[in-house]
């Protein structure tokens, strides 16, 4: 049960994001405001997954901040506290490395990430999902749309067993991408077979 205190500090949350990702659109068709997707995670963890944690919820709801705003460490830890922090961080990209690289670690690192950075990963890699095969971006070919479930099901691959709900929901859409794009989805096996782009196997 969501109490009416930690109501408050999620609408604090949900007002700290809108803030930080004001001007922000998603990639989709639509361009949609971007505080939709952290508001989409948050929800996904809630109503798919039956997480009900405060501190997840509101990590998700503050998952990109760091990664994709001016926001601060300090800005975090000063409003939220030391584990919304510690918890963001770990789902935060380092924006200084490639796009390749980048991915590469979130498959390598995957595995050691807490109980809840796994939760808001898989909420995460489920919204997106959900958008690219919903509303994929106007630029992105088949063959890259393939390519980032391909990489999301690699990530997800090194912690199943975290929460079944959600996994399920995600296999529902990896059953369904792979009649949209075409494609299957590989078993993960070795990071050596990834590397993320080229690594897709059409159908």
């Amino acid at each position: 049960m969501i109490s009416l205190a930690n109501l408050d500090i999620i609408f604090k949350a949900i007002t700290f994001a809108a803030r930080k990702h004001q001007g922000q659109v998603r990639k989709d068709k639509r361009a949609s405001p971007y505080i939709t997707h952290p508001l989409a995670v948050a929800q996904e963890i809630l109503t798919t997954g039956e997480v009900n944690n405060p501190t997840i919820l509101i990590a998700a709801i503050l998952h990109d901040t760091i990664e994709d705003t001016d926001t601060t460490p300090a800005e975090i830890q000063t409003e939220f506290g030391d584990e919304v922090l510690k918890i963001v961080l770990e789902v935060s990209d380092d924006k200084s490395l490639s796009k390749m690289h980048r991915k590469q670690l979130q498959v390598v690192s995957a595995s050691q990430l807490s109980y809840a950075a796994r939760i808001i990963k898989l909420a995460d890699k489920i919204t997106n999902c959900r958008d690219i095969l919903d509303s994929p971006p106007q630029d992105w070919s088949q063959k890259r749309c393939q390519e980032y479930i391909q990489w999301a099901a690699d990530v997800i691959a090194q912690f199943r067993g975290t929460n079944k709900k959600l996994e399920n929901s995600f296999d529902e859409l990896i059953d369904e991408a792979q009649t949209k794009l075409d494609f299957h989805v590989q078993p993960f096996t070795t990071i050596d077979e990834r590397p993320w782009g080229p690594g897709i196997y059409p159908s």
